[in-house]
């Protein structure tokens, strides 16, 4: 008697996003940064470089307590959409879901506001350098919830996509108020 083989829950081959695919489910739409994240070179600095136009639009508008709640429901909105998006193509930690730069770096922007220009760059800069290179407690944070193999993709990874930049934020900021400091 031979053993039933587990049909996994998701295609065994990724999917590749497409804006096809983004505009299947507001999940898609949210987690791509609205067609940023479909860059096909460096879809994160794209996605943040999107982040910062988006940021500097919204400004005039916004208030702490503004961008404290719209922050707030972005984490959690987010979690739902990388979690639904990752499944969706099947790839725990996709390149092109980027709702996580988006929001990290709306933080650095609102917390080192007002800034000039040069500032501005600084903050970029920073923040894209510890993102991409995942080193110390970058890449600790990006391994905390990486699949075992066999593992479903699960609330858990939706919510390690966004985790990891909210690290390479916290340093871009402790970076720029040591700066500041001396």
């Amino acid at each position: 008697m031979t053993e039933p083989t587990l049909q996994p829950s998701l295609p065994v081959n990724p999917r590749r996003p497409t804006v096809r695919f983004m505009l299947s489910h507001p999940a898609h739409a949210i987690a791509l940064g609205f067609g940023s994240g479909l860059s096909p070179v460096a879809p994160g600095t794209v996605g943040t470089l999107w982040a910062w136009v988006v940021f500097l639009v919204l400004q005039p508008w916004m208030n702490d307590l503004r961008w404290s709640l719209l922050l707030a429901a972005g984490v959690v909105v987010g979690w739902w959409a990388c979690t639904v998006t990752a499944r969706n193509l099947a790839t725990a930690d996709p390149s092109a879901i980027v709702w996580d730069e988006i929001l990290a770096f709306w933080a650095v922007l609102w917390l080192v506001m007002p800034a000039g220009w040069p500032a501005q760059l600084a903050a970029f800069l920073l923040f894209r350098l510890f993102d991409a290179v995942k080193r110390g407690p970058v890449g600790w944070a990006d391994g905390l919830f990486k699949l075992k193999r066999g593992q479903p993709i699960g609330w858990a990874q939706g919510f390690g996509v966004l985790f990891d930049d909210v690290v390479a934020a916290l340093l871009t900021l402790l970076v720029i108020a040591l700066w500041r400091w001396l």
